[in-house]
């Protein structure tokens, strides 16, 4: 067979139940017991399935696994894959873990129901031994079922969980192909995988921050996001409910001017926002992969160089495949009402007049602003300094293009866009841009631009240069 011919998901439960040296259970709690039903339809699944359970009732969910705030979260998919791994190993370790592995699979899945139009969504994930007698690792993710019906939905999470399982088996030494492998075979829109994680002593190498990365660069879904810490995590639960600054940019380097815009938005937020509110937000720094290529493709070195110096901080990464302002908006608006503020230069917001951006929007330009301000999302726009006419333009007194003043001065009053200041106007003089122009050419002095808690992971990134 061709190393790049695509397997059905018949035969990949086939290969896994022909292989006599992997074991499992499998608990799927939410949308029927699709994945096993997938090895009961090939064949050989005695040699496979040691147990299957869908406990259904929150009352027998609970004696299994222990009581739940949420039934379809990260912590009761943990609990699932904790107990029904101990459980098999306890039980048939005696009798042939010398010569197997085992896993347990398990899935918390709400989908859709009768005259239900809420989120369908679940959590997938594989407890398993890389080698027979040795301690167990995982692979967990999270998944949106798009469809709109219920057979459908479970269509889907069923071969979703059998990729899992095989590339779990048979593709963990390739990101790519791991991560492109999850969605075989189902068409492009039903699914989005947006969260991934590995853990566990065999996978101490692997950086999940690069699992975020490659769902985005793969397609399985519009952005993916990791905290201060380096740890992935889930959108809907990190940003559900709380308000939002988002401060665009390729921090290639991470300068003080980008501490500073922060800082400037954060002033004016307050203003915004109660108490409270201010309390609960949280700041992202947001990283096209548009912004991450190099000579036509990413550069995963450089990626993670860029995370770990925002990560120094204190900074929560978003990374996206979106160019387009109002794909963001829409994106960060799916898991919150609270004010969204998306922190840009003056440059940046003169690019939203242009209509590149608006090109598949049959509205053009006015559409695209219609899609970035349908919700609660307002435009904090930091000064610059015109070194030509010595001018500071700041949003009050920019000029949008001539067709566009009037719109731009309606958006001005109805509180749309605000002028938020500078702490340091010495800042305004060095762009990212200007600051790796002096690394690439050896030049001195660019250290004093970028803050001290990032300056070893700059040097880091650029140490070829």
């Amino acid at each position: 067979m061709a190393e790049s011919e695509i397997l059905s998901t018949y035969q990949k439960a086939l290969a896994i139940n022909l292989d006599a040296g992997k074991y499992g259970v499998f608990a799927e709690i939410g949308a029927g017991q699709e994945t096993a039903n997938c090895f009961f339809r090939a064949s050989g699944s005695a040699g496979t399935v040691a147990k299957t359970i869908s406990a259904y009732d929150m009352t027998m969910s609970d004696a299994l696994y222990g009581k739940a705030n949420r039934y379809v979260s990260e912590d009761r998919l943990q609990s699932m894959l904790r107990y029904e791994y101990d459980l098999l190993d306890q039980r048939l370790s005696p009798s042939r873990g010398e010569d197997t592995t085992f896993f347990s699979f398990c899935n918390t899945v709400r989908a859709r129901g009768y005259k239900d139009n809420g989120e369908c969504h679940g959590w997938l994930g594989v407890r398993f031994q890389l080698k027979p007698k040795t301690e167990p690792c995982e692979i967990v993710l999270h998944l949106r079922l798009l469809d709109e019906t219920n057979a459908d939905q479970m269509e889907a999470l069923g071969k979703v969980g059998v990729n899992l399982i095989y590339a779990a088996f048979y593709y963990r030494d390739s990101l790519q192909k791991f991560v492109e492998s999850l969605a075989e075979t189902i068409v492009h829109g039903r699914v989005e995988i947006d969260m991934l994680r590995f853990s566990g002593e065999g996978f101490r190498y692997v950086d999940n921050r690069l699992c975020a990365l490659q769902l985005v660069q793969s397609g399985l879904t519009d952005a993916a996001m990791f905290n201060k810490d380096g740890r992935v995590v889930q959108a809907a639960d990190a940003l559900y409910k709380r308000p939002i600054m988002l401060l665009r940019g390729s921090f290639n380097p991470v300068l003080k001017l980008h501490l500073d815009m922060i800082e400037q938005s954060r002033a004016v937020y307050s203003n915004v926002l109660s108490a409270q509110q201010m309390e609960r937000s949280m700041e992202l720094c947001e990283i096209s992969t548009n912004n991450l290529l190099r000579d036509g493709s990413v550069d995963h070195e450089d990626f993670i160089n860029r995370a770990d110096a925002l990560q120094a901080l204190n900074k929560t990464v978003l990374i996206t495949r979106s160019a387009e302002f109002h794909r963001i908006a829409t994106y960060l608006s799916r898991y919150t009402a609270e004010p969204i503020a998306i922190i840009l230069s003056i440059g940046l917001l003169n690019e939203l007049f242009k209509e590149k951006w608006a090109a598949n929007l049959q509205g053009g330009i006015l559409e695209s602003f219609g899609r970035l301000f349908k919700n609660n999302v307002q435009l904090f726009v930091y000064p610059w300094h015109n070194s030509k006419s010595k001018e500071l333009v700041t949003a009050d007194n920019f000029k949008a293009p001539k067709n566009w003043q009037h719109f731009y001065q309606h958006l001005i009053e109805n509180q749309r866009i605000h002028a938020i200041g500078v702490g340091n106007p010495a800042l305004l003089s060095m762009t990212s841009r200007k600051t790796l122009r002096l690394i690439e050419s050896g030049a001195d002095g660019w250290e004093k631009w970028v803050p001290q808690e990032a300056l070893e992971m700059v040097h880091r990134q650029h140490k070829h240069t």
